[in-house]
């Protein structure tokens, strides 16, 4: 089953084209909360990761306005020094 079938060529260009650059800018989310891990008090590197979050948000907002809900990731700021680190793992709890 082909799931474009109801849509327009444009429709299924534009979702596709969305939702690569969805993608580009989670690999970043993961690539940088992993350095972060590491180099909790890079200050660089925490403003960058909330630039990417806001640019993160804001595409899968209008994703979601055009082609409904999408799960996903890189949807929370980081105050300075890096937080995550600090949490409990989910294991852990």
């Amino acid at each position: 089953m082909n799931p474009y079938e109801s849509w327009t060529k444009e429709k299924q260009l534009k979702y596709d084209e969305w939702m690569k650059k969805i993608q580009e800018v989670d690999f970043v989310l993961v690539d940088l909360n992993l350095y972060l891990d590491t180099h909790p008090d890079d200050r660089d590197a925490i403003a960058q990761y909330n630039q990417f979050v806001q640019q993160s948000m804001n595409l899968k907002a209008q994703f979601q306005q055009t082609f409904g809900p999408l799960y996903h990731f890189g949807c929370s700021y980081s105050p300075y020094p890096w937080v995550w680190k600090e949490a409990p793992w989910p294991w852990q709890v």
